[in-house]
């Protein structure tokens, strides 16, 4: 928001009295604004933050002290997928101007892989024609575990040059590397070296912010600029258009009244935003108003497990594709899943896509998966502990039917790691060689008895009773959370067929698993139950298999519920935020999806199937009264637990909806890519404060996001061009709103957002 209503404007003799000051007699720490100080452009230490520096595509940054160029710390990229993946920052217009000569440096270091690796500092740039490209500022080899300065005294950037980015990248490797003293001065200068700087309210070039820049800043408010880069400097506040503010804005800095100039929002051109719309078809989606379920629709998920950790759910999930047939047909599903799916909500309708985590490394859908032995990544489970007095996290994974695995993080995203190096649970392991399905773990620590315990199996050898299968097994962990405390013990589930879900409640263990398709209609210790019902036991000494008793019937197949059209019915019994809850998957999804697009899928009997067996990820709240739990499944899903604050920083890839053709890229730190027509919603938005200004951190080559309430076509609150770069851009609310609104960002063309805010 400008702020200029709030800065009282300075009269005729304050203005006389700033004539008295110039740069030279100002303090130092009136420093021109991106650490201008001692003449450099920046120069960027990593001591209190990354100094603006981002991951270029995949990869995580993170500020480590454990080997700093200088000071305490340097800036590590890691988790790269790809050479040109690596360390990048938006060069300020304000400083940087096409055609001018720099000196730019920066100290590269790597601390693992080969003992020796090329670098480079490269160039990002949008020309004159539109057309982005790429050029090289320096190259060098660097040595493992040992500094290296990438350096050009003298870079003269493109002419054309707009929306540069600034990168450092490696040449043919993706390990983690660091950089550390980044600086840019001008050509063939260094830090005091007396050159001079082009900056923000420099409107003359000569270096130095004094009453020559307010001389030419008042003439130039009178006649106008002859020169574009004067223009420029003089919008001090950077809302694009120089007026009476920055002119203001000028003198109180030379007055030392302020230190920095404030930065003001883009003045919007309704009218010219509006037609970038005006051919835009909006986008479908097959979760309707008023449903919240399926959790997500990006991609499909399948066998939820969860946790609870800082006040979120984090559900994960199997990760459903579709697959295709060698003819190129869809084709059912074959649960060909190495990956892992993560999303999380602190309201239970919002949900942050934190991408797919990848497991199985021997999977042929799997990049880079952690686990090298692993083949499959099916039907998860986790969970925390403080270790050493730090939170850990483990999550447990099938390896399809022959064993469990887990990995282990530092944080509920990751990155996550193999401590093993192979199977915590197989065929092999103590009083399971007879267990037919090795799958399905569920989990549960309690940390007031500091015990753990696992569940899984499933299945049954031929010629067992469906009634006894006796392919159920529960074993304690060991504190470690990795280990076993004992040997694995057989339980006695009746119509046990797959689907390990446990949570305790008060002194009460419940175990709840989902029954075979043999069942017909049963009643066994006063539950009465029917195929692939979601059926709960009930223990207080859960290594004790005569405790263990048949107490209730939580949530009937989907097929019975018209849901869905049937079929494995796999959840986990959730306590958040003071409520029960059954997450489970459904088909519902995929059955909208393959009718309205035509979709043909085929089974292995070559016949067309209305769902394909892909599965989406659904919750609803559940009633726990007197010891027993039970929950309804529906498209309405559950109640929003709490409002979304606009005021912070909000994730692109929190969502409630979306059209169908939005994607989530990347892992973890993820983004959202948008098509003409794409629109995205996130649900109980509450501006207690009204709304005065919108940030979005995208990019999109011109592509405006209109942001509205209520629709994607509803009553409009801005609209916010990106340009070539991932940046952030900050523009004046067309409109007031105020109270819990439903919130919608609707792309003109091709988009990719990171973030958004409101001010």
């Amino acid at each position: 928001m400008k702020i200029s209503s709030n800065v009282k404007k300075l009269s005729s003799t304050a203005l006389a009295g700033a004539m008295l000051f110039t740069q030279s007699a100002l303090p130092a720490d009136v420093a021109l604004k991106a650490n201008a100080e001692d003449n450099y452009y920046y120069h960027d230490t990593f001591e209190d933050g990354n100094d603006g520096w981002e991951a270029r595509g995949a990869g995580e940054t993170t500020l480590s002290g454990r080997h700093p160029f200088a000071g305490t710390n340097a800036l590590l990229i890691k988790d790269r997928t790809s050479a040109w993946q690596g360390l990048q920052k938006t060069l300020d217009t304000s400083y940087f101007f096409p055609g001018e000569c720099y000196s730019f440096s920066v100290n590269v270091d790597y601390e693992d892989g080969d003992s020796q690796q090329t670098f480079l500092l490269s160039l990002q740039y949008t020309d004159s024609t539109g057309t982005v490209k790429y050029d090289h500022i320096a190259q060098g080899t660097a040595s493992i575990g040992k500094w290296l300065e990438l350096s050009n005294p003298s870079y003269t950037l493109p002419s054309d040059a707009s929306d540069m980015i600034l990168y450092v990248e490696t040449l043919d490797v993706t390990g983690n590397f660091y950089i550390d003293e980044a600086k840019v001065v001008s050509a063939g200068g260094s830090a005091g070296s007396g050159k001079k700087l082009k900056a923000l309210g420099d409107i003359n070039f000569d270096g130095d912010i004094d009453i020559l820049d307010l001389i030419e800043a008042k003439r130039g408010l009178l006649k106008g600029f002859s020169d574009k880069n004067a223009e420029k400097a003089a919008d001090v506040d950077q809302s694009g258009v120089f007026d009476n503010d920055d002119v203001n804005y000028l003198a109180q800095f030379i007055s030392k009244r302020i230190t920095e100039f404030p930065v003001a929002a883009k003045a919007v051109d309704v009218s010219a935003m509006e037609a970038k719309f005006n051919n835009v078809r909006i986008g479908k989606s097959y979760k309707y108003d008023g449903e919240n379920n399926p959790l997500t629709t990006t991609r499909f998920g399948a066998d939820p497990g969860w946790m609870v950790y800082d006040g979120r759910l984090y559900i994960y999930t199997t990760n459903d594709a579709f697959e295709t047939r060698s003819d190129g047909q869809y084709q059912e599903n074959t649960y060909n899943s190495g990956t892992i799916n993560c999303v999380s909500s602190a309201d239970m309708v919002n949900w942050t896509d934190h991408g797919a985590i990848p497991i199985a490394a021997r999977n042929g859908r799997t990049q880079n998966g952690c686990c090298s032995w692993a083949s499959a990544a099916w039907a998860p489970d986790a969970c925390w502990k403080m270790i050493n007095g730090k939170p850990k996290f483990f999550l447990y994974f099938a390896n399809s039917g022959g064993g469990i695995g887990v990995v282990t993080a530092d944080s509920p995203t990751g990155p996550w790691s193999d401590p093993l190096g192979h199977a915590l649970l197989s065929h092999n392991s103590p009083n399971c060689s007879n267990v037919e399905w090795m799958f399905d773990p569920g989990v549960y620590y309690d940390e007031n008895t500091n015990e753990a315990y696992l569940f899984f199996g499933g299945g049954r050898k031929n010629g067992v009773p469906a009634a006894t299968p006796g392919t159920g097994r529960v074993v304690k962990l060991g504190n470690d959370m990795i280990s076993l405390a004992g040997t694995p013990v057989s339980m006695n589930i009746p119509y046990l067929f797959e689907d390990s879900s446990v949570i305790k409640i008060g002194d009460t263990w419940y175990y709840s698993y989902c029954s075979n398709w043999d069942v017909g209609n049963q009643t066994v210790n006063g539950v009465n139950f029917g195929n692939a019902d979601i059926l709960y036991m009930t223990s207080k000494t859960p290594l004790d298999a005569n405790s263990w008793k048949l107490a209730g019937n939580v949530f009937k197949n989907t097929a019975s519920q018209h849901i869905d059209n049937g079929g494995n019915n796999h959840h986990s019994i959730v306590y958040f935020k003071g409520k029960y809850y059954v997450v489970y998957h459904s088909r519902q999804y995929a059955i909208r999806k393959i009718k309205a697009e035509n979709i043909k899928v085929y089974t292995n009997q070559g016949k067309l199937s209305a769902d394909g067996n892909y599965r989406s990820t659904q919750i609803n709240e559940a009633t726990f009264s007197n010891g027993k739990l039970s929950c309804n499944g529906n498209m309405k899903g559950v109640s929003q637990i709490e409002w979304l604050d606009p005021y912070t920083t909000v994730q692109a890839e929190t969502m409630s909806n979306q059209s169908d053709d939005v994607q989530v890229n990347g892992l973890r730190n993820t983004t959202v890519s948008m098509k003409s027509g794409s629109w995205i919603k996130v649900s109980g938005v509450n501006f207690s404060k009204g709304v005065d200004t919108i940030t979005i951190k995208g990019s999109g080559n011109g592509t405006v996001i209109k942001v509205c309430t209520g629709s994607p076509t509803g009553n409009v609150i801005g609209y916010v061009e990106l340009n070539g770069s991932m940046s952030e851009q900050t523009v004046a609310a067309i409109d007031s709103v105020s109270g819990t609104k439903d919130l919608y960002f609707v792309a003109s063309g091709n988009a990719t957002l990171d973030s958004w805010s409101m001010g």
